[in-house]
């Protein structure tokens, strides 16, 4: 006989973490890359759609933002210094398009993160509870 494949969403399957935080940064469950993983802007849902894996342990809290904010930190740095040496803008243009880009760059960049951060916390297995090992009675 031969023993039944395991899903991906089994407990004791092996989750690669790469390929789960990249389901989750396209807004895809975890497990099975097929249903959402977020309803609406940056809400999570209670659970996929197409497979049934729960992401109600699941707590992001705040590392969607900084990731966020370290992603688009280390895109519009550099992108303001090498305008300002190469083309020397007035500063009234610098202050009226900045923070225009980052803000653009920040609504695009976290419900991204926020997918990827829930994908990282699926396959890491965070918030899940741990089955208390028997312990061996006192000889």
């Amino acid at each position: 006989m031969t023993e039944p494949l395991m899903t991906v969403a089994e407990p004791e399957a092996d989750r690669s973490v790469l390929q789960a935080v990249a389901r989750g940064a396209l807004g895809r469950c975890p497990a099975c890359g097929e249903g959402r993983v977020l309803e609406g802007y940056l809400k999570a849902t209670s659970g996929c759609s197409a497979c049934g894996e729960s992401y109600d342990h699941l707590r992001a809290d705040d590392m969607p933002p900084w990731m966020t904010i370290l992603i688009v930190g280390h895109i519009v740095v550099p992108l303001l210094l090498m305008v300002e040496q190469i083309w020397h803008p007035d500063m009234w243009l610098q202050m009226a398009v900045w923070p225009v880009v980052t803000l653009a760059l920040l609504l695009l960049f976290l419900p991204r993160c926020k997918g990827a951060a829930l994908g990282l916390l699926w396959a890491t297995r965070a918030g899940q509870q741990e089955e208390p090992a028997e312990s061996e009675p006192a000889s």
